[in-house]
């Protein structure tokens, strides 16, 4: 009898494992447009991938992707607005309980942004803020090598402590980072370029993690009811361009980034909102401040760099500073309009009707920092 129970028990134990559920899952897009949306997640074993989605029990169908993998990308359409969409993921045996995320809006967009996620803080006032997207500015782990050891290229750890530490965040929130230098570095940074790298410049964890549009490392993704295009570049640690503390791409004339920022801002649909890592003051100045003038064909430029709260004005342009960690070191923009030492994000809300966007400065205790209002651009075709 004993042994029936025994055997009785193990058999229990090993369907409860075999039928672990999934609890690692994250939204991003691949598409330059939201006429897709990717599902990721990870599992402890691996397997197919499959999502089970729909806008009600009656309509819900099924995307498979034939592959034994851990970590599972699969694609779905998004067919609907102004909807809320459900869907479940299952690989094998394991599976995930039913989740939920808002489809995209028709009359009022919301969209965040936040950078330098090292210390993981409380987001309840981001996520009262009910947002249809989550972009970042850069830096959103510490590094790789602590977690993963030293040289570690394609270990994705960081990462994934980053999505556990927000499950219904990233699960309900479609999520397209961009690059900072903490996100690729593989080795500490010591007092002096070493003789290795110490960054991986092709960042081939994040982009092994993340789905996102283009190149990964720089990519540009368009909302066009609302007349809105965010483009991601891949700015940091300029000053380190060129020894074995290098972090990002080339931003050269003759380089791919420049060329590319170039031909896309040519004829911007209306509102253009440029994300990057990089001290805004150092990257406008280079290559004689040819760099400002391509933003200028933008609304806003963004950054994660500093550790403060800031927004400056140029030429009509507005450059934001926002830091989830913002109690550090200031050191202002030469034409700084507002400075804070405090821990904030951007809240954007874009108004299809009027193609206006609203850009509010928020702390983490949902205080308004700054509040500015673009009216809907008008933009004639520029030339190269």
């Amino acid at each position: 009898m004993k042994s029936l129970v025994f055997f009785t028990c193990i058999h229990l134990f090993t369907s409860m494992v075999a039928a672990a559920e999934i609890e690692r899952i994250w939204l991003t897009h691949k598409t330059n447009q939201p006429n897709k949306i990717v599902v990721n997640w990870l599992t402890d074993e691996p397997g197919d991938s499959v999502v089970v989605y729909g806008i009600s029990p009656e309509t819900m169908e099924r995307a498979k992707v034939n592959e034994s993998t851990k970590l599972h990308h699969v694609e779905i359409p998004l067919n609907h607005r102004d909807r809320i969409y459900h869907y479940s993921v299952q690989t094998g045996n394991q599976r995930s309980a039913a989740a939920t995320f808002k489809a995209y809006p028709t009359e009022t967009l919301r969209v965040a942004i936040v950078a330098d996620w090292q210390s993981q803080p409380d987001l309840s006032s981001l996520i009262k803020d009910d947002v249809h997207l989550l972009l970042t500015a850069g830096d959103n782990i510490n590094n790789l090598w602590q977690k993963c050891g030293p040289g570690k290229r394609n270990c994705i750890t960081p990462y994934v402590n980053l999505i556990s530490a927000y499950p219904e965040l990233f699960r309900s929130t479609p999520f397209m980072p961009i690059l900072g230098n903490h996100d690729r570095q593989i080795h500490p940074r010591g007092s002096k370029p070493p003789a290795h790298a110490v960054y991986d410049v092709d960042a081939t964890a994040f982009c092994r993690f993340f789905e996102l549009p283009d190149e990964e490392w720089k990519w540009h993704f368009d909302i066009p009811e609302f007349g809105v295009r965010f483009i991601g570049l891949d700015f940091n640690h300029i000053s380190d361009f060129g020894n074995h503390w290098q972090t990002c791409h080339a931003f050269g004339r003759d380089s791919q980034q420049y060329q590319w920022y170039q031909s896309i801002t040519k004829k911007v649909p209306g509102h253009l909102v440029t994300l990057y890592n990089e001290r805004n003051a150092s990257i406008r100045n280079q290559l004689q401040g040819e760099w400002h003038q391509l933003f200028q064909r933008g609304t806003i430029c963004v950054t994660g760099f500093g550790y403060f709260a800031e927004r400056a004005e140029l030429d009509g342009l507005n450059y934001y500073n926002t830091s989830l960690s913002g109690k550090g070191k200031q050191y202002s923009d030469p034409h700084s309009k507002f400075l804070a030492g405090k821990d904030s994000y951007l809240l954007l809300t874009c108004d299809r009707s009027s193609g206006g966007m609203k850009v509010e400065m928020k702390s983490l205790g949902n205080e308004v920092l700054d509040r500015q209002n673009f009216a809907k651009p008008v933009r004639k075709q520029t030339t190269p």
